[in-house]
């Protein structure tokens, strides 16, 4: 799968798992994916009512089995590309008072076509991915920790990772000061042979606060630093030769508010990213969760996304089709995938919920999602970037016990 080839930011496992808030079901090459480990908890902590927060760090009393499947598919002018249906369950149970163990699997079936240059030269493929991850947690009095490890597999990819977190809160509860360290390896053999048993590595580094400021407020602050080495390239491409380092810096800024009048919680966020390629990227989320009668609960969701071309992006020459557009001759790094160009995304999105009894919830969430050269915040996107458009369909089921 050439979109796990060219680090996709947005594995199906990461939408499946909720770990998709500031960025869009499988979006081409966001590149700022989130870095290190410990967002997921911290991001179901900003997703509770403020009041639960000082809880949020102490070890869990019930267990949680739940299931999921996600229906996505993408397309392009007189194409359709990806489709991707990825069923995956996930398990959390406590162990003794002072310990947790969650764990997590998932198989992505993917079908459809890629195109090899914007939407010229679509190559067919199917190919199957499993993956799975488990974490154990140990609680203190002030913070937890958290090692975890993960990997997945298929046909030309294969990725290995480990993964500790730490927490600690002031004796008030109002302050939590995180740290989160991600080692993944991954191995890359294409099926055309163009690179065989090629390597990358990443570190990830996160640092972050999140602070009660009011009984309706709370704010989060998360920076991230990750360096990248080896096969950044897509073998599946022609004239695509990446550097084979690429490190990243993000900044993510979230603040939840609680309207007492209507008891929703809107939650807000700005994320900025900006790496050694040369790309600079914008994301801004509004997302508001309204409780309903009898257990419903509606949660609406507009995303912005916006980023700037890597440096050694090339756009298409429509001249040249169907054939690829020529590097310049004396060129060394250059690349014409789009998910490398300057464009904007917008994303909109639905969230429905029932709790059944105590125990019991179903859920079901639809994202589309569309990005353009013209959408840029800076309004010069690529030129010839040719519009793109993806649509998820997500249902789950969960119980405590």
């Amino acid at each position: 799968d050439a979109q796990r080839v060219c680090s996709c930011p947005q594995p199906i496992s990461d939408v499946l798992a909720g770990r998709t808030t500031l960025s869009a079901p499988l979006q081409p090459e966001q590149p700022g994916p989130w870095t290190g480990v410990g967002l997921n908890l911290l991001a179901a902590a900003l997703a509770l009512p403020v009041a639960q927060v000082a809880r949020a760090e102490t070890p869990p009393e019930q267990g949680l089995i739940a299931f999921k499947y996600l229906s996505y598919t993408d397309r392009q002018p007189g194409q359709d590309r990806i489709a991707v249906r990825s069923p995956a369950v996930s398990v959390m149970s406590p162990i003794g008072s002072d310990w947790s163990i969650a764990a997590d699997a998932i198989v992505d079936s993917i079908s459809g076509a890629s195109p090899a240059y914007h939407t010229a030269g679509f190559t067919k493929l199917r190919d199957e991915r499993r993956a799975a991850d488990v974490a154990v947690t140990r609680y203190a009095a002030n913070g937890s920790v958290t090692v975890g490890v993960n990997y997945s597999n298929e046909s030309d990819y294969r990725s290995s990772g480990a993964s500790i977190r730490a927490t600690r809160s002031n004796e008030d509860k109002n302050t939590t000061w995180n740290a989160g360290l991600n080692l993944s390896y991954d191995t890359i053999n294409p099926t055309n042979r163009v690179v065989v048993g090629e390597r990358k590595t990443t570190r990830d580094l996160t640092l972050g606060v999140t602070q009660v400021l009011t009984q309706r407020d709370i704010a989060q602050l998360i920076l991230g630093y990750a360096r990248g080495a080896g096969y950044f390239s897509d073998p599946y491409k022609a004239y695509d030769e990446r550097p084979r380092q690429r490190n990243h810096t993000t900044a993510l800024l979230r603040w939840n508010h609680h309207f007492e009048r209507t008891e929703g919680t809107g939650r807000f966020s700005y994320r900025y990213y900006d790496d050694s390629f040369g790309i600079k990227a914008h994301t801004i989320t509004a997302e508001y969760v309204q409780p309903l009668a009898r257990g419903w609960t509606l949660t609406p969701l507009l995303r912005l996304y916006s980023q700037s071309a890597a440096s050694f992006y090339i756009d298409v020459d429509p001249a040249a089709a169907p054939f690829a557009t020529n590097p310049p001759a004396d060129a060394t790094l250059y690349t014409e995938d789009q998910r490398l160009s300057a464009f904007g995304a917008h994303t909109l999105g639905l969230k429905v919920e029932k709790q059944i009894g105590d125990n019991w919830k179903v859920d079901l969430k639809a994202e589309r999602y569309e990005q353009r050269g013209s959408w840029s915040f800076s309004g010069t996107g690529s030129p010839n970037l040719a519009p793109f458009m993806a649509t998820s369909y997500q249902l789950g089921l969960s119980r405590r016990f």
